[in-house]
Formats: structure tokens, sequence, C-alpha cells
């Protein structure tokens, strides 16, 4: 089989750095061009990093994209025009952006996961089953923590925990979102779910998610220790989104989870 040629983006960051190491010792890519939103003067890999062009992309099978909402768009519109692939990482979308990456994967196959770790996207779908089960007499929420470098919050799996929860009321996420404290040592359980985002040191991703009656708790959580789960993770996406239609794809979809 063919080699897949692949395209990482945001290559100087935390997450592109990895996705380096990572797919150099995966048999399945052939990475061709890395890129950055700023000029890079070093080679890596053998590969001199550009700006986001249509030429820098042009022989690529597939982009991973693990950068800021802005450049992600960006990459967006020049895979659109190339009919390139694109698993995208980034997180801290807005409705807007988020719409637009809906209308580009009516030309391009994108697959969008907030986390590409196949055990969080595992606890993800067990807090919808677990909101669905409950029921309303649970009120519910939401906790996360990451390094100190990480700007947006709630986190995008924070995000994903809270669609999770939504699907199992039978509600959208954003009409029942409540309040998103930072660095609070403590937060209160609400009708809407309220989130708590915890910055600080090097953690790679701390997320809980509590469910209560006032009578008892339900706790389901997970701990990442290393990134490389992530940058793994979106390889096999990129493996999986090859031979896929133009659509909206998420991890969910590649793990067959009903």
């Amino acid at each position: 089989m063919r080699k897949i040629n692949l395209a990482i983006t945001g290559c100087m960051g935390r997450m592109g750095q990895k996705l380096i190491k990572s797919s150099s010792s995966d048999k399945n890519f052939n990475l061709v061009s890395l890129t950055e939103n700023r000029k890079i003067n070093k080679i890596i890999r053998g590969i001199k990093p550009e700006l986001n062009t249509i030429n820098a992309l042009k022989k690529a099978d597939v982009i991973i994209d693990f950068t800021i909402p802005k450049c992600t768009l960006e990459v967006l519109k020049i895979a659109s025009k190339q009919k390139k692939r694109v698993v995208i990482g980034t997180t801290g979308f807005s409705k807007k952006q988020e719409r637009m990456i809906k209308n580009y994967s009516k030309k391009i196959p994108i697959l969008k996961a907030g986390n590409m770790s196949l055990g969080v996207n595992l606890l993800m779908y067990l807090t919808e089953i677990a909101s669905k089960s409950l029921g309303k007499k649970f009120l519910s929420k939401v906790y996360e923590v990451h390094h100190k470098g990480k700007k947006d919050y709630p986190s995008g799996t924070a995000l994903m925990l809270g669609e999770g929860i939504a699907v199992g009321k039978g509600k959208n996420l954003y009409s029942i979102i409540g309040k998103k404290y930072l660095n609070k040592k403590s937060f209160p359980y609400s009708k809407t779910i309220n989130f708590n985002s915890i910055r600080k040191g090097e953690v790679v991703g701390e997320h809980e998610v509590k469910f209560s009656s006032g009578k008892e708790i339900v706790t389901l959580n997970h701990e990442s220790f290393d990134r490389a789960l992530y940058s793994e993770g979106a390889l096999v996406a990129a493996k999986w989104l090859k031979n896929k239609k133009p659509g909206l794809y998420s991890m969910r979809d590649l793990l067959n989870f009903k």
C-alpha cells in the first residue's frame, strides 16, 4: 500500500512536535510538509517549514492541524481548493467558525475531534449514557486540568463531555451551558452545565464529569500522561480518513460507537 503523504500544520507547537516524532516512526506515512504561521529558519526532518499556502500543502494527501481557529480556517480554505483531507485537533472555535467547518466538509472529508484519545472518546460515550440513564434528578458539572500554556477554556475535551451530557438529556449543548470558571478551588452544580478549568504546570490533561442527586454522586474521569497518545490517535484518524467521502466526521465515527 502506498504511503500517505502527510502535512503537519503548527509544526513548532507541542502537538506539532509530537506528530513529527510519531509520524517518523509510522511506516504508513511519508512526511512531505510542515507549516507554521510565522517564518521558521530551521530544517526539521529534512523539511523547511513554510507558511500555510497552496504550494506548501500541494503534495499532501492528508493534513493534520493542531493550531488556532484562525489558522485552521486558513488551512481549510486551501484544502477545499486542493481536495485534501483534514484532521482537526484544534479547539476553541466560535459558533460561526463551527458552521464554516461544516460548510467546508461538504467539499472535503474532515475529521474533527477535541481529543484524539481512545480513552477520552470512550469517556464521552459513557458520559452520554450516564446522563440519559440518570435523568433529570441528577445535576452535572465538568472539571478539567491542563498545562499553564493552554489558552482556551473550557478545553475542547471538556466541551465534548458537556455535549455528551446534553445529548443524554436530549438538549443542544449551547442551550444548557452554564458558567465557565477558571482556576477555582470548587464550583457548584447547576441545572445547566458548569465548567471549571485549571491551568497549572505541565499537566497533559485531566477530565472529570460528576452527576449528583444530592443523595449520591457518580464520577467519570480520565487522566492523560503522555501527549503521544494524542498524536498517535491523530495518525489513526488520518489513515481512517484517507478513503472517506466528503463529510464531517468524529472519533466516534472512527471507533464505531453507536
